[in-house]
């Protein structure tokens, strides 16, 4: 099969890049976006707020990175996914050359696209958190230090553990524990009991935790040393503790007040949409290896290698075991997957192994395929009804998809009309669809009115606003604050509510007018009536925002 050409890396590229014009999503990616723009406009880098309340979540990294780019690119959309985007690019560079470390060039150019090329990649250079950096740092550590057991040159581990602790600077200690699952894993296998044991580690584990100096000064500062702020209700909140304990290992024990009650399950199932189109191939991939190794009697052969299972089998287990998940949390892992994925697909095409599973994946393929297609286009025609040249776009992509599953001298058509498929849709996910959606999204939509029409931040307050509107903060480049009652609505001169607050200000008798109204609806969270322009109108709330008299 001939190996992935340059260009599709660099079409895609530029297709993650065109996500730079959709705006950050609420309630997340936004936060973070204004987390970073007040960092910016504080200059202070070491301790963080969200619109001036003390914060105490996710570590700094992507704040300051964000807040860096910021600077040179402005505050805009731009300068918050630019560095984000970035990193996915270095995850993919790393996950290519891991791959190619253990199964050569073709196979780890297919790697680097299966992760390139999977739906939950996509959302992670639109919907902008730390995920798309972590995973970066994570998986780049991992090629690194296993390069340096390859070839014994000190500064991959040196750099590898640096990279670990960036990672952990970016979301905690899973920065560390993904790359010990994967190796520890692979040695045990193997018996090679003498890499656990090795002096370099203690000098990789000094660059860590100087790496962490100045993120621990900042946490030390801004609450061990305060023990009379109040963090989710409660007082004498270490910092540091929560930064190194409870935030993760916390959420296990049961210490985190943290909970959703999901069962393990609650990963796999959402990577049926996350990890599209490529899940189908994936779970049959990791059953393989798994019935390989017990046929092995759980040895390994030296040439084998368990690290991309064995990672993301500890991995998903390690992060399933919490009481609080998200569908993101296994996205740390997927360049694992994708790596796994990217052997079985070398294995039936090139090896001509597992001939019958080829017939039945290949039609089965090429039907997911056509449905993910179908489903963007019914997108565009139905849900978000857009022009006929735009359509006539899609039909012209499409016959090209066509071509490809119809070739018959393809070789490895099941792999290339797959990843064609997901991207072409993602074409038109992100030109098209995503911008088509976020008009809904009230945030974005005020605060560009705001700072566009220079009204002062400092003179809106926001009443009976029930969404999260994280992101008008961002957009107006100021924080909006709240107003409880109207008692206090004298010290305002703009007030952003909704048709509850509008009612309130009649009872009250205080005239207004209104400056800008629109939709509002929780983009990130769509529903059936949502999607249903018939039913659309139920979902929908409206905004306004209005000056006082």
């Amino acid at each position: 099969m001939p190996k992935v050409p340059l260009w599709v890396f660099i079409f895609i590229a530029i297709l993650y890049f065109t996500a730079i014009r959709v705006d950050t999503m609420d309630v997340d990616a936004s936060q973070y976006a204004e987390i970073s723009r007040e960092m910016l406009k504080s200059g202070d880098y070491l301790h963080v707020y969200d619109r001036g309340l003390n914060y105490l979540d996710k570590p700094p990294f992507l704040f300051w990175v964000s807040a860096a780019s910021m600077k040179v690119f402005g505050v805009n959309n731009f300068g918050y996914k630019f560095p984000s985007i970035l990193f996915a690019l270095l995850a993919l560079y790393a996950t290519y050359r891991l791959a190619r470390l253990f199964y050569g060039e073709a196979t780890g150019r297919m790697a680097a696209l299966v992760l390139a090329s999977c739906q939950g990649m996509f959302l992670m250079t639109n919907d902008i958190r730390c995920d798309t950096i972590l995973m970066a740092w994570v998986i780049t550590a991992v090629w690194l230090i296993q390069e340096w057991y390859v070839q014994c040159k000190p500064k991959y581990i040196l750099l590898g553990f640096a990279a670990i602790g960036f990672g952990m600077m970016t979301k905690g200690p899973i920065a560390l524990m993904v790359p010990v699952f994967c190796f520890a894993s692979d040695w045990a296998l193997k018996r090679q009991w003498r890499s656990f044991f090795r002096p370099v580690y203690l000098l990789g584990l000094v660059i860590i935790a100087v790496l962490l100096i100045p993120m621990s000064i900042g946490l030390y500062q801004q609450f061990d040393l305060h023990p009379e702020k109040i963090m989710e209700g409660k007082q004498h909140v270490s910092g540091l503790r929560f930064f190194y304990w409870s935030q993760s290992f916390g959420r296990i024990t049961g210490e985190s007040p943290w909970k959703n009650d999901v069962d393990i399950s609650f990963l796999l199932l959402n990577m049926l949409w996350s990890f599209l189109p490529w899940i189908f191939l994936f779970v049959p991939a990791v059953i393989i290896n798994v019935v390989q190794l017990v046929k092995q009697k759980f040895r390994l052969q030296p040439q084998q290698e368990w690290l991309s299972t064995g990672g993301f089998l500890i991995t998903y287990l390690a992060l399933g075991s919490s009481s609080y998940q998200l569908p993101h949390y296994i996205f740390v892992a997927y360049p694992l997957a994708a790596i796994v994925t990217a052997k079985l697909l070398w294995d039936i095409v090139e090896g001509e192994k597992y001939k019958v599973f080829l017939r039945i994946m290949q039609p089965f393929q090429v039907v997911i395929s056509f449905l993910l297609l179908v489903a963007s286009l019914a997108l565009m025609v139905y849900v978000f009804p857009q022009k006929p040249l735009v359509i006539a776009v899609w039909v012209v992509f499409f016959i090209g998809w066509l071509f490809i599953a119809f070739r018959r001298s393809l070789k490895g058509k099941i792999f290339w009309l797959t990843a064609a498929a997901i991207i072409i849709v993602n074409v038109f996910l992100n030109n098209i669809v995503y911008p088509s959606l976020l008009q809904y999204q009230a945030g974005s939509q005020l605060g560009r009115f705001i700072y566009k029409n220079a009204i002062p931040v400092n003179k809106i307050t926001s009443y009976k606003v029930h969404d999260a509107l994280n992101s008008v903060h961002f957009y107006a480049q100021g924080v909006v604050r709240d107003l409880d009652t109207l008692t206090h609505i004298q010290n305002s001169k703009y007030l952003l509510t909704m048709d509850q607050g509008l009612k309130d200000l009649q009872k009250n008798g205080l005239a207004y007018d209104i400056l800008d109204q629109g939709p509002s609806f929780k983009v990130s969270e769509l529903t059936p009536e949502f999607i249903n322009p018939n039913t659309r109108s139920n979902e929908v709330k409206n905004y306004y925002l209005v000056k006082l008299k």
